[in-house]
């Protein structure tokens, strides 16, 4: 197929849709795969910059963007919803039949950027992330489980900071500042002493201009080698990519030999550590190890922050992550091409996929097509306020994906909850219901508009929904919403093929003269921040804030991390803080906990009500479906 813009030969994969539509592994099984080099050959991508990881996933360099540097971005293209269920509503398989219908019926040439799954979901709740029907990434099985190992790679950066941390305050506790200065200032075989590579960004804050460790005073050899963490500051955890409730909290230095410095700490799922934020925010190798160097671990006793070029651990967490922030290449159903990195929780952090796979797509394709977690409120407030301040790059179209399912929630509808059967009045036409519940819709619209950005409407449609329940989202998103288009879209039963109009829509909004804003300036108090964020987009009459969050914000302001973006840290299943509130919830005030800082990463979060970074497993978790056939190696129920 000809026809895009970068004059380059694109071949889809065909699709041979089936009725009733099988399970998303079964469809996943049966797919042709391209090699992967293929479709980096299609892509532009040269020979030397791809890493292959087997035949079907591979590494793409970073030297890309040096080469294309010239080359004009292509259009940039964000996929949200409307507040979920929380089933989901369809947002990736949106995100990738949207995309199989801009490369392989449209002839535009087109990336999709999405995010790493959690294996923690992904045998909990969630049962997979790679789309769904005829909308997916390919192979499923590798997207849900290791990929190329990013998540492993963050877990062990994240983990070796946790030990640095509570190993520094061991040797502090029992040693003399000559001591420690000796040790951390070994004789090599002649004699001299040397700053490790790692140590040097410590010196020069502390004002050492000197490289030679015995040349400094005695008051300059106890201010570097005594940190004197205060333990009670200290807001790192240890990580692991598993669902386990019971580590939330946990206490450390229980051995004898741990000199009585016990203390309470927790884990949290490894998508929540600021590490896997840093690489989703990151611009190259230089940027990772400037952001990862700033992370603030605690404070010491005399209120100054403590940081990991402080521990000296700054440069091994980048060696830790040197290949994890390559792109990982892959492919939909259809063809076209995909680059699955980074998964920050989009609860906590700001639930985006990387900077570095949009940056590379954009001088790739005519269209990126990516995604941010949750609704509207949610991950695309924190892709234009937090992300695209530090990618600078400008969003072209938003694609706000609805369900009738969602919406008769909204409406008033029973609750809806994971694993437990559907109400029959979800399979049921019901307009008075419906329409109650576009009022969510409307509010999501108005939030994206706000932004000065246009917004199409996929209806994300169900075999259950009937044609007037379709037609009346449709209807009122573009009468009633004013969204620049509302497209009803089949891609689940059918791909690309029934995303057609969907895609077409999007081209045309794409093409619309941007009059993008941001929400706040960053020079606004941390607290008029928080509070444009929950009047402008939540629609709350205020915000209250414990002692401990008004603590935190004086804390934040006198270190200088005031100027950061806010990423709000709340529940997805709500536009409020409080889940049972559905619809366009009036009348209440958010209390804002606690705040906490991400200075690597870069934003500050304030938490919303009670919200966990470990989630845990229910009665029946995803992984009593999955299993392997030992005969044929073949992965069985993940979907």
């Amino acid at each position: 197929m000809e026809g895009n813009s970068k004059g380059r030969k694109f071949i889809p994969t065909q699709l041979d849709p089936q009725k009733p539509v099988p399970a998303d592994i079964e469809i996943a099984q049966s797919a042709k795969l391209k090699p992967i080099t293929q479709i980096a050959a299609e892509l532009g991508l040269l020979e030397d910059e791809v890493e292959l990881y087997g035949p079907y996933k591979a590494k793409v360099k970073l030297d890309v963007l040096e080469r294309l540097k010239d080359v004009p971005n292509g259009k940039y293209i964000d996929v949200t919803a409307i507040t979920p269920t929380p089933l989901g509503e369809g947002k990736t398989t949106t995100t990738v039949g949207l995309s199989q219908a801009l490369g392989a019926h449209l002839g535009k040439n087109v990336m999709t950027c999405i995010r790493q799954p959690s294996q923690g979901p992904t045998f909990g709740i969630k049962g997979g992330a790679a789309g769904g029907g005829y909308s997916q990434v390919i192979p499923m099985e590798d997207l849900n489980l290791h990929l190329t190992g990013d998540i492993h790679a963050i877990t062990a950066a994240n983990n070796l900071m946790a030990a640095a941390i509570d190993v520094r305050m061991f040797h502090e506790s029992s040693q003399s500042d000559e001591t420690l200065f000796k040790r951390l200032f070994p004789e090599d075989k002649t004699g001299k002493r040397y700053f490790g590579r790692a140590m040097m960004n410590r010196a020069r804050t502390l004002g050492i201009t000197s490289d030679d460790p015995n040349e400094m005073t005695p008051e300059e050899r106890s201010r570097f080698v005594r940190l004197d963490i205060d333990p009670n500051t200290i807001t790192w955890m240890r990580g692991i990519d598993t669902n386990d409730r019971y580590l939330r909290q946990i206490t450390v230095g229980q051995d004898v030999e741990d000199k009585g410095l016990s203390r309470k700490t927790g884990f949290y799922i490894t998508v929540a550590s600021e590490i896997m934020a840093v690489l989703a925010l990151t611009t190259d190798l230089q940027d990772m190890r400037r952001r990862l160097g700033n992370i603030v671990i605690g404070l010491d006793r005399k209120g100054s922050a403590v940081t990991a070029d402080d521990l000296g651990v700054a440069g091994a967490l980048t060696v830790l992550m040197k290949d994890a922030i390559k792109p990982t290449l892959m492919q939909t159903l259809e063809g076209t091409p995909v680059f699955v990195h980074a998964g920050p929780f989009a609860n906590i952090a700001h639930g985006n996929s990387s900077i570095i796979a949009d940056r590379i797509g954009l001088k790739l394709s005519d269209y990126v097509v990516t995604e941010s977690g949750f609704g509207a409120d949610m991950g695309m407030e924190k892709f234009f306020d937090i992300k695209c301040r530090y990618s600078d790059l400008i969003p072209s179209a938003v694609v706000l994906v609805a369900t009738v399912r969602a919406l008769k929630m909204h409406g008033g509808g029973p609750k809806v909850t994971a694993g437990v059967p559907l109400d029959p009045i979800y399979r049921e036409e019901n307009l008075d219901l419906l329409r109650e519940g576009l009022k969510n819709l409307r509010h999501h619209i108005s939030i994206v508009k706000k932004y000065g950005v246009p917004v199409v409407v996929a209806v994300n449609s169900f075999f259950t929904d009937t044609p007037a329940e379709l037609e009346l989202v449709r209807r009122v998103a573009v009468e009633e919403g004013r969204a620049f288009d509302a497209v009803i879209s089949s891609h689940w039963e059918m791909g690309g093929k029934g995303a057609v109009a969907l895609a077409e829509a999007v081209v045309k909004a794409a093409n619309q003269p941007s009059n993008f804003q941001f929400l706040y300036p960053l020079d606004w108090p941390i607290k008029q921040k928080i509070e444009a964020i929950a009047q402008e987009v939540y629609g709350a009459d205020g915000v209250d804030y414990s002692p401990e969050a008004e603590e935190r914000i004086k804390e934040y302001t006198r270190l200088g991390l005031g100027t950061l973006p806010i990423c709000m840290a709340k529940t997805h299943l709500s536009l409020s803080h409080d889940p049972a509130l559905k619809g366009v919830p009036k009348g209440f005030r958010i209390p804002i906990r606690d705040v906490r800082a991400s200075a690597g990463a870069g934003f500050l979060y304030p938490i919303l009500g009670e919200i966990s970074t470990m989630p845990g497993l229910s009665t029946r978790p995803a992984f009593m479906d999955i299993d392997i056939d030992p005969v044929t190696g073949k992965i069985l129920g993940l979907s």
